[in-house]
């Protein structure tokens, strides 16, 4: 049968049928073809271009029915993350907004065949909170994104060091108004003594009768008395024998400082001879020795401040890994992927081997393969970081193993490294 002519009536009312949602029961999937009544379904299902699909389909089932569940789940998933975040959700609510998309995968074609089965299997591998309820089904996106994690981190600290200040700030204002109230009672106090001190002289001023007479009474002065007395050692006999004793006191002491003199030239004149020996003396010669000792110390300076400084990721991009944490999910935990590029200085993007899913992760979620003896690995730290070489020989025990690192100017070269200074090539 011939097409319409373009612009014809004809035309212009197929376009129109054609625009919009048709019946998800008149689309195929495999040919990407979506019928508008069941008479057009049934002439595609008999067409040749769908035999073919179908042919292609049943060499290798599970292949397109992974396919097709993976890519609906990835579609499903970002709508909710980006749509609702973590915010508790109608499960119909976010499907019916995933279809509006004409060119959506329909979920005939994966291995859920409604969405409460969807909902259920999300809940058991703990990709969502599920909550059933008289309504239907809600569930809630867990976000398990790295970043997402350190910044929820970073809130609760910056939440704890909050209520930390605000409980010092608390501590500190209960003990000024203790002190306070301690200050006060003092002042009551004192406040009471005087009171009773001026009442007390009060009492003392008032007569018990007219005729009493006020008596003050003072207290005596009391006589200091100094009492000097001068002792002799020597009888006191006249003034020529105190001038000659005055003299020789004088002369003894003249003695003394003139012996404090000397001495004190004696130890000048010494330390002049040691510093003019000193400037005298050749210094000596270094030997080899010496200068080997003051290269090693630069040398342990050095690699001190390189330790001090930013330490450098293990992460190279070609290598397999093995995710060891459950908070990316059950479906990712023990297993290995690719990394194919390294973000954000401690991050990479992998890929899964089993399902090939790009997951952005961090490098402490990681953790280096180690396959049998004979295999090809790439060394991740050290002076060899980045070359390729082959097991010779593990030892599990120390978690060591001796490699052969291939460097065409050193002709080979076997070193001995731990498990995590190496890991399998892709």
């Amino acid at each position: 049968m011939p097409k319409h002519e373009p612009m014809s009536a004809k035309a212009i009312g197929k376009k129109i049928k054609s625009k919009g949602l048709q019946k998800l029961k008149f689309f195929c999937q495999m040919c990407q073809k979506q019928c508008r009544d069941a008479n057009g379904f049934k002439c595609h299902l008999t067409s040749e271009a769908h035999q073919r699909q179908l042919l292609l389909f049943s060499e290798n089932p599970n292949k397109y029915m992974n396919d097709f569940s993976s890519e609906f789940l990835k579609d499903f998933l970002h709508l909710l993350k980006r749509r609702y975040s973590t915010k508790r959700v109608f499960a119909n609510q976010v499907y019916q907004e995933y279809i509006k998309d004409r060119d959506h995968l329909h979920m005939n074609s994966t291995r859920w065949c409604t969405l409460t089965g969807l909902v259920k299997w999300m809940g058991r591998k703990g990709i969502c909170h599920v909550d059933h309820t008289e309504k239907g089904w809600f569930i809630t996106y867990i976000d398990r994104d790295p970043e997402t994690l350190l910044r929820q981190e970073n809130l609760a600290k910056k939440e704890k060091m909050a209520k930390d200040d605000e409980e010092r700030q608390a501590k500190v204002i209960a003990d000024m108004i203790k002190r306070g109230q301690k200050n006060s009672e003092d002042d009551n106090d004192l406040d009471d003594d005087k009171k009773s001190e001026e009442e007390e002289k009060k009492s003392m001023l008032i007569k018990e009768s007219e005729d009493q007479k006020i008596v003050f009474s003072f207290a005596p002065k009391k006589t200091i008395e100094k009492s000097v007395t001068l002792k002799f050692s020597k009888p006191f006999t006249s003034s020529n024998n105190i001038k000659q004793e005055v003299k020789k006191e004088e002369m003894d002491g003249d003695h003394q400082e003139i012996e404090i003199k000397k001495e004190s030239i004696d130890s000048k004149d010494n330390l002049k001879r040691k510093i003019n020996s000193s400037k005298l003396e050749p210094p000596k010669k270094k030997t080899a020795l010496d200068e080997i000792i003051e290269e090693q110390e630069k040398w342990k300076a050095k690699k001190l401040q390189q330790k001090k400084s930013k330490p450098e990721t293990w992460l190279i991009p070609g290598i397999i890994v093995r995710v060891v944490v459950k908070d990316l999910g059950e479906q990712f935990y023990e297993k290995k992927a690719v990394i194919e590029k390294i973000v954000d200085d401690y991050g990479a993007i992998i890929k899964m081997n089993d399902s090939g899913q790009l997951i952005k992760v961090d490098e402490r979620h990681l953790e280096t393969v180690v396959p049998r003896e004979g295999s090809r690995v790439m060394v991740l730290k050290g002076l060899y970081r980045g070359k390729n070489a082959t097991i010779a020989e593990i030892d599990i025990e120390q978690e060591k193993c001796k490699i052969l690192v291939d460097n065409s100017s050193m002709g080979g070269r076997t070193v001995t490294v731990t498990f995590n200074d190496i890991s399998k090539l892709a």
